[in-house]
């Protein structure tokens, strides 16, 4: 399965699941679209990202946390 920049929730177990010592709630979006774009099932345009797209992984991943 490839991830898109609208799999918010399934990029955020990868990166939950990538990166268990991180807290999201302090994670700058430079890094969130960089540890995205690492992610091995990641597949698309990486220009695609915005900062509502960032926001919406970002607020995933802290709801997937608690």
């Amino acid at each position: 399965m490839s991830l898109k920049w609208t799999d918010t929730l399934d990029i955020a177990i990868a990166l939950d699941e990538a990166h268990p010592d991180v807290d999201p709630r302090y994670v700058n979006f430079v890094d969130l679209r960089d540890w995205t774009l690492a992610l091995e099932e990641f597949d698309d345009d990486p220009a695609h990202s915005g900062e509502k797209i960032l926001e919406a992984i970002q607020g995933t991943w802290i709801n997937e946390r608690e």
